[in-house]
Parts: structure tokens; C-alpha cells; sequence
């Protein structure tokens, strides 16, 4: 055997070598190592309603604008539930003064010599301003809803964030507990990582985490919770809650993907996160 032939075994043979390695290794990286493709972005989505029922008069915000907490997002006409509070308001004053009125002929009563009064007349006397008691706070209490129900028309953004698809307008009815607005809490981001059951193991509740976007922005996080349970589409319920069980078999069975929750430590300066986007997950173990 020549020199050139020796040289030229060795050489295949090294190729051949770092062929399994790299094999080996890529082998290792895609079913093994704690990464996965489907990565989503997720947000707490806010559905915005009113309290109360009514025309809109006014809608300062447009869609996508970020507001703080506390800000009007949409007045609703409080005609109507500023009449219920003066309806109420008077309704109090008359209820305080035929209490006043009972009180004061409860104890004129309660002075009188028993040969004048009865004791059964001085009872009724003071069960009759125990009634208008009752009835000035029952006044009291109606005073205190109208005066809520005239708050809530205004309805204020309950958390710091971004109205998205707006869809309603001046001019529209709102109907109380409708939803007419949802917001997207600017504080809440947070990564699901779709992970295949068979990489679960190499997962820890609390290990670092690397979510790259595909925007090209990288943020760091953690694991802070793994799903206990997906639907299994093989074993639903019949009609008769009995397992419909598939009598189908495959030989190849694709690994499931369970939800891992990533929580993103903190967000860089310049990287805007929405949620519904898409990104890479790899998790460091240890």
C-alpha cells in the first residue's frame, strides 16, 4: 500500500469520524437539549365593559394608544343617572324629616302621664320611628347606588397598558357588562414554551431561560411553571361520557408538546413585545 493510499484512508476515515460527531452532536441538540421553535408570546387580555347602560358621548383614546391606570377610556351620557342621584337626594330628605317627625312624637308620648297615653299607643309610637329608621337608611342606601351608577359612567382603564382593536364609537350604545373594548396589560408579558414530552425531563421549574423573537430581539427568563395536562384528541368524550377511544393505531407517534410558562425577567430597552408573536425557547438547565 502506497503512502498516497494510506493518506487517503486516513483522511476518509477522519471525515467519516467527524461525520458521526457532528451527527452525534446535532442528534443530541435537536431531541435531546431543552429548546423548541414554537415559542408564543402572551399578554393578559382585559376585556373593558361599562356598568352601566347608555349612549357613548365621549372616546378620547384611539386604537393602540398605551394609557395609564385611572385614565377615561369612554364617557357614557349620565343625564339619566345624574336625575336618579337628585331623585334620591330628595327622596333622602323626605324620608329625614317624617323620621324627625316620628322621633319627636315618639318622645312626646314616651312624657306623657300613663293616664293620658297608653302603653300600647307609646309602643306604636316607637315602632313607627323604628320604620322610618329603617326606611330613611333604605333612602340613605339608594342615594349611595345612584351616586355609584353616576361614577361608572365614566369608564377608566383598570390597569397600565394598550387599547387594542378598538371597535366602538361615539354615538354608540354601550349595554352594561358588554364587553366594548379590550386592553392589552403592559406589565402581564409573559413566553409559552410549546416543549416535546421528551425533552420535559431535562426542565426545571426555575431554570434560566434564553427567548429569542423572531424580530431578532433576545430576552432573558425563567421557567416558572409546567403545564400538568393537554386534551387528548385519541380519548374524547362520547355523547354517553364514555371514552370514544380511537381503534386506530400509528407506528410512528409524534412526541407531544406540553406548555411550559416563561417568566421574562426583564424586557431591553427598543424591543417591542406583542402578544401572539412567535419566538425560539432554550432553557439552561441546572
Amino acid at each position: 500500500m502506497t503512502i498516497r493510499n494510506i493518506v487517503g484512508f486516513l483522511a476518509t476515515a477522519a471525515i467519516f469520524v467527524v461525520a458521526i460527531l457532528i451527527g452525534r452532536v446535532l442528534w443530541v441538540h435537536y431531541m435531546d437539549e431543552p429548546w423548541t421553535r414554537d415559542g408564543r408570546v402572551r399578554a393578559d387580555v382585559i376585556n373593558v365593559a361599562p356598568d352601566v347602560s347608555g349612549y357613548v358621548v365621549a372616546l378620547p383614546v384611539h386604537d393602540n394608544e398605551f394609557v395609564k391606570k385611572g385614565d377615561l377610556l369612554m364617557q357614557i351620557d349620565p343625564s339619566h343617572y345624574q336625575i336618579a342621584v337628585e331623585q334620591a337626594e330628595a327622596t333622602v330628605a323626605a324620608r329625614k324629616a317624617e323620621l324627625t317627625m316620628r322621633l319627636d312624637d315618639a318622645k312626646r308620648r314616651a312624657d306623657m302621664d300613663s293616664l293620658v297615653v297608653s302603653a300600647e299607643s307609646r309602643e306604636n309610637a316607637a315602632h313607627t320611628a323604628n320604620a322610618a329608621q329603617a326606611q330613611y337608611e333604605e333612602a340613605l342606601a339608594a342615594l349611595d347606588a345612584a351616586q355609584l351608577n353616576l361614577s361608572r359612567t365614566r369608564v377608566v382603564a383598570p390597569v397600565d397598558g394598550y387599547v387594542t382593536n378598538l371597535n366602538v364609537f361615539r354615538g354608540d350604545y354601550a349595554i352594561a357588562g358588554s364587553p366594548r373594548l379590550a386592553m392589552i396589560d403592559s406589565h402581564s408579558f409573559w413566553v409559552y414554551g410549546y416543549f416535546e414530552e421528551t425533552k420535559l425531563p431535562h426542565v426545571k421549574v426555575g431554570d434560566a431561560a434564553e427567548i429569542k423573537l423572531m424580530s431578532g430581539g433576545v430576552l432573558q427568563g425563567h421557567v416558572e411553571s409546567i403545564s400538568r395536562g393537554i386534551y387528548d384528541r385519541d380519548n374524547p368524550q362520547s355523547q354517553e361520557l364514555l371514552a370514544d377511544v380511537n381503534p386506530t393505531f400509528n407506528w410512528v407517534r409524534l412526541a407531544q408538546r406540553v406548555p411550559v410558562r416563561i417568566h421574562i425577567d426583564r424586557v431591553p430597552d427598543g424591543i417591542m413585545l406583542a402578544a401572539g408573536t412567535t419566538c425560539t425557547v432554550v432553557v439552561k438547565p441546572g
